[in-house]
């Protein structure tokens, strides 16, 4: 029903009123449409545990190979300074003549500082100097074989 306000000539509607028939009816066909709505959510509510699952054991492969990844660089690492100290091992041995398998630092500089050590330990003293008869030996370093050519010369020219 409307009324018309003759003052503002505007029509005003007046409230409906509804009866608990109709009102049951409404609510009702709410409740279907939202029902509708939802008909699916168990069919959902398992193909969203199915995927969690997959997606799961997909991270678990992923960090299985990630770990795998980060052994295997590990290992990569391991062997590259191995591989590099012991370049430099024998650099420092071919320059000095120092065996390689003397020398246990991992840097060029240790290296020289022990072949240098080394050197200084195996240089040859020599013999005292032995008089013989009076005379004064000179005294002879180096090789073995050095030492007894000097010696054969000086006992055949006797």
């Amino acid at each position: 029903m409307e009324t018309v306000n003759q003052d503002t000539n505007q029509v005003q509607e007046e409230p409906r009123t509804f009866t608990q028939e109709e009102l049951d009816r409404i609510v009702g066909e709410r409740l279907q449409r939202e029902r509708a709505k939802y008909a699916d959510f168990d069919a959902l509510k398992e193909k969203a545990a199915k995927f969690d699952e997959a997606e799961q054991a997909q991270k678990s492969e992923l960090q299985k190979a990630t770990e795998r990844a980060e052994a295997l660089q590990k290992e990569l690492d391991i062997l590259k300074h191995a591989d590099s100290v012991r370049e430099i091992r024998n650099k420092v041995a071919t320059e000095t003549g120092v065996p390689a398998s003397l020398l246990n630092a991992d840097d060029e500089e240790g290296c020289k500082v022990q072949a240098q050590a080394i050197l200084e330990f195996a240089k040859p003293q020599g013999y005292p100097v032995v008089k013989d008869s009076g005379e004064v030996r000179k005294t002879s370093g180096g090789a073995t074989r050095d030492q007894f050519k000097d010696w054969l010369e000086t006992s055949l020219a006797n």
